[in-house]
């Protein structure tokens, strides 16, 4: 800990809140403390049953006025080679996240007569999109609470010797996000979680602006108030194409809900990490949180909430490998559930989680295997049967544009498609319709176009 007053002195000079200071310490004595941060196999119970949605049907719509929805909209889409809000990615039918969301607020509005307080959790590096995107939308902010709080920042970590990192080159590279576990720090810190409790709400849902199922949901809201629990998740049962995500588990030493995530499993445990037949449910990042239980918990920790710490090895520059080595601390808000005795999960339907992480998802998501609910949800066909496409798109399409490229006509049809690979580099005319598990082979320099049609259960080599 010799280096912390460099790390203290460093994040106050950004004007960073003490709840985000906190954290952050928090995180690196952790690291420094040479302590275990992974979950192993030998620690956990696996979780069997757990209540269901599908058994509710009380609504008590009188709760709305005490619950506030906060969408997480801190990402810009990188990862699919943009410099911008991932929410402002048109999707379908000219609407990007933020339109669909904004009028999913305003349809709840009007269909239950309640004004619903709506929020967003912005970065610095999203506010200034976000906000003049949603300025055509009068009066989404309501009940005398401001639209948006902003996430912190944390220091990167010097790997060889725990000092700050240093980048003179670029200052903005030293710093990196801390992760969605930064909502509470972030929520305290800003002042929000006092001003939400002065107007007398009393519940929060907390989901992703990227996952356009996660609606607030009046039987899961009069679930939550009742069950008296101060934290809930949303849990999907988990397939095989879940199992490299963080799953529920029941810590053997308290007997209380967890979550472990990939980064905190030991190697040696990995197979039974992605055995979904034994850990069944997968965090959808759909959460409830009780507002008076959250303030009595940051009393009780001393000002911060003892989240599972993850270091992700990276160099300073992201673009320079040859860069300084550091070490990014991360936590995950699905993780507080360890930090809530009582806390409860909650088994939801696959159509309350349709999340957009790459360009595979995207092109599904843009496809006739979904379909725009009327409450404007995103929602997988009632002939998916739950299951969504398994798209795998050639690296050559990790980017937006790239996507674009190869559906120039819009996307084909995979609504009674279960699985679509493509190699190489290809364009799809206009209506080309995908059932069954089909295989594209194109081009390795130019691309080759496949005609219009219907392809089944084949492999086709341009």
């Amino acid at each position: 800990m010799e280096h912390w007053p460099a790390y203290e002195e460093k994040m106050r000079a950004e004007n960073l809140s003490d709840a985000a200071i906190k954290a952050f310490r928090y995180n690196f004595e952790k690291l420094t403390s040479g302590a275990n941060l992974n979950i192993a196999e030998a620690d956990i119970d696996h979780v069997d049953s757990i209540p269901s949605y599908d058994s509710l049907s009380e609504e008590n719509a009188g709760l709305l006025t005490e619950t506030v929805m906060l969408k997480l909209n801190g990402g810009l889409g990188t990862g699919m080679g943009l410099e911008k809000a991932k929410s402002l990615l048109e999707i379908k039918d000219g609407n990007t996240f933020l339109d669909f969301i904004a009028k999913q607020v305003e349809y709840m509005r009007s269909s239950m007569g309640v004004d619903l307080a709506f929020m967003l959790m912005n970065s610095f590096a999203t506010s200034k999109d976000t906000l003049d995107h949603l300025s055509k939308y009068d009066g989404l902010s309501k009940g005398g609470i401001p639209l948006e709080f902003c996430q912190n920042k944390a220091p990167k970590v010097t790997a060889s010797d725990m000092s700050p990192a240093i980048w003179p080159a670029a200052p903005s590279c030293e710093w990196c996000p801390p992760g969605h576990g930064d909502l509470y720090p972030a929520i305290v810190g800003s002042g929000t979680l006092d001003i939400l409790l002065s107007k007398g709400y009393k519940y929060m849902f907390v989901s992703n602006s990227d996952n356009l199922g996660a609606t607030m949901d009046l039987k899961l809201l009069t679930w939550f108030a009742k069950t008296g629990a101060p934290f809930a998740m949303e849990v999907a049962a988990r397939t095989d194409a879940d199992k490299k995500g963080g799953h529920l588990a029941r810590s053997k030493a308290t007997g209380g809900l967890l979550l472990r995530e990939a980064a905190q499993c030991p190697d040696e445990d990995e197979k039974e990490f992605q055995n979904v037949a034994k850990h069944k449910f997968f965090n959808t990042n759909n959460l409830w949180v009780n507002l008076k239980a959250l303030k009595e918990a940051y009393t009780k920790y001393d000002g911060l909430l003892p989240l599972p710490v993850m270091k992700n090895g990276k160099t300073v520059d992201p673009r320079d490998k040859a860069s300084t080595k550091v070490l990014q601390l991360e936590t995950a808000m699905g993780a507080a559930i360890e930090c809530f005795p009582g806390a409860e999960a909650i088994l939801i339907p696959r159509t309350r989680f349709a999340p957009v992480k790459t360009t595979n998802d995207m092109l599904a998501l843009m496809s006739d295997a979904y379909t725009i609910t009327p409450d404007f949800r995103m929602e997988l066909v009632a002939e998916r049967a739950g299951k969504p496409p398994n798209v795998k798109l050639d690296s050559c399409y990790k980017f937006v544009d790239q996507m674009a490229a190869l559906v120039p006509n819009g996307p084909p049809s995979l609504v009674k498609c279960d699985k679509l690979t493509i190699e190489g580099k290809v364009v799809l005319e206009a209506n080309v319709v995908f059932e069954g598990d089909v295989k594209i082979v194109g081009g390795t320099d130019a691309p080759k176009t496949l005609g219009a049609g219907i392809y089944t259960n084949q492999v086709i080599e341009l």
